[in-house]
């Protein structure tokens, strides 16, 4: 576990505490269709505003390249008062960091909060600009780092900021997602069992890697299986591969092999002549893929061998679906490892992005023991890389 000061470490009685989170919420038409990670933000807010902190929320949304209305935080600002039953004022301005949100800050009394405008309007928060770092440091005698899906990023509000700030500490969504994610790649109850899946094997390169030295199996699944399946001389048809990465997957099986560790791919293969949902589909065995087929989902054979793998299991870390799981016919592989994560008796990581989005939408998510809020940050961590957002913060 990283020895990272907390909101439990820190007396924030009367100061003023910037907080970082991430409300990257899905917008449609001004309406958030996500809360999720307004929501998890909470624990950390009602705790400060509990001690007596004067609590100044930021954070990004979307990629604006400066001030744009389609990305402003007022719509998060609204339901945020809503879920902690009290006011939050909402510092509108361009400059993030001008008049208005000045006068906000010092109108605040202790308990009180306001969220200032997306970070990003000021284009230098993704260079780490030190102005900006700087107008935010002058607001705040304490900054708090919550927001975990931005902590592989050095920007000026989760980085610049902490270095200016006398005071710095992790908020419990930062802790706990640090705990989770560290304590399962360094110090696992095994067997340790890790699920890729997604598309590409480039994406997932320096993940398998880091993993081939700790897990007990590596299973993968998803479009990066056909350049493994490739790599063992079996046909993929028209499915994804990646011609470069062929040499390397049979390293990597190699690898595993050397290690004794259990590298599972699919052994049979759902698939379609037409990438859309309403089409002819069916199962193959490996070798069986024609050369105008292509793969879409792992097969219900493999369903069965992936979903025995898993049983064994003590800790599973899982990133990536393993098909085309936004067509509902061939979501079935990624229901079927869900299904068997959600029944065994074991800690359940899912490492964020579209794997948190499948387990969330087929209802498997309070059947997990942690499911992160950071895709990218997430397979940093599983990378086995420091995060620059978490670097950034006082040690205790």
């Amino acid at each position: 576990m990283l020895n990272k000061k907390t909101v439990d470490d820190i007396n924030v009685s009367g100061k003023r505490v910037l907080v970082r989170c991430d409300f990257n919420v899905p917008l449609q038409d001004g309406r958030i269709t996500d809360e999720n990670r307004i929501v998890a933000s909470l624990p950390t807010i009602k705790k400060l505003i509990k001690d007596g902190g004067r609590v100044i929320l930021c954070s990004h949304l979307g990629k604006p390249k400066g001030p744009d209305p389609s990305a402003t935080l007022a719509p998060v600002a609204k339901r945020l008062g809503e879920l902690l039953g009290k006011p939050v004022v909402f510092a509108a301005d361009d400059n993030v960091v001008g008049d208005n949100a000045r006068k906000a800050v010092a109108d605040m009394k202790d308990g009180d909060v306001v969220l200032l405008e997306n970070t990003r309007f000021r284009p230098e928060e993704t260079k780490n600009g030190e102005a900006f770092s700087k107008d935010l440091a002058s607001l705040a005698d304490v900054y708090v780092d919550d927001a975990f899906g931005s902590s592989h990023r050095a920007h000026c509000s989760t980085v610049g900021v902490a270095g200016l700030v006398p005071v710095s500490a992790v908020g419990y969504l930062m802790e706990k997602e640090i705990a989770f994610l560290g304590n399962a790649v360094n110090n696992p109850v095994r067997p340790f069992v890790a699920i890729l899946g997604g598309a590409k094997v480039s994406d997932k390169i320096a993940v398998i890697d880091n993993l081939l030295d700790k897990v007990d199996t590596l299973i993968i699944g998803g479009g990066m299986a056909y350049t493994f399946l490739k790599a063992k001389g079996f046909g993929v048809g028209k499915s994804l591969l990646e011609e470069d990465k062929i040499d390397y997957a049979k390293d990597m099986i190699k690898k595993a092999a050397d290690k004794g560790v259990k590298f599972l791919l699919p052994v049979d293969t759902v698939v379609v002549k037409e990438f859309k949902n309403d089409t002819e589909f069916k199962t193959v065995p490996n070798g069986g893929i024609e050369d105008d087929w292509m793969g879409v989902d792992i097969g219900e054979k493999t369903r069965e061998l992936f979903a025995d793998a898993i049983k064994g299991a003590k800790t599973v870390v899982w990133n990536g679906p393993m098909g085309v799981f936004e067509f509902p016919n061939f979501d079935k592989g990624t229901v079927a490892v869900a299904s068997s994560l959600a029944s065994i008796d074991a800690t359940t990581i899912i490492g964020g992005g579209d794997s948190a989005a499948a387990v969330n939408q087929l209802g498997f998510g309070d059947k997990m023991t942690h499911i992160s809020t950071g895709g990218g940050a997430s397979l940093e961590f599983l990378e086995g890389k420091e995060l620059p957002g978490v670097v950034a913060v006082q040690d205790k």
